[in-house]
């Protein structure tokens, strides 16, 4: 499975940006997914994630209320809408399927990644 990110971008404090991750495989429809990112110099978190059927979704604390997760099955696409970003939200931003339908918390839990699309926000 082959994962191609997009949507990044450089963006001011305040700001919506939406990304967008395709799986080159239908087969990623039965998987969990997520979105992580990693700051400079910090460790890769997770951002949010989604089970296969859209259930069981996770929000790391700090984005709560201003990203939301998604995904299109038939279009085998997870989706991250960011709004009201700031600028402690600037990282490389991945999206990823997890080994299982239903997604972990640890990167350790999911099996392909995307290439990683980058996230600038200015003050």
């Amino acid at each position: 499975v082959q994962l191609q990110a997009s949507g990044g971008g450089l963006v001011q404090a305040g700001d919506s940006l939406r990304l967008s991750c395709a799986a080159s495989k239908r087969t990623a429809s039965n998987n969990g997914m997520a979105w992580f990112r990693q700051a400079p110099g910090k460790e890769r978190e997770i951002v949010a994630s989604i089970g296969w059927a859209g259930q069981n979704i996770y929000y790391l604390d700090s984005v709560k209320g201003r990203f939301t997760i998604s995904r299109d099955n038939a279009k085998s696409t997870v989706y991250l809408q960011m709004n009201s970003l700031k600028p402690e939200d600037t990282a490389v931003y991945y999206c990823a399927v997890a080994l299982r339908s239903i997604p972990g918390k640890s990167p350790s839990e999911y099996r392909y990644w995307g290439q990683g699309t980058l996230v600038t926000v200015s003050s």
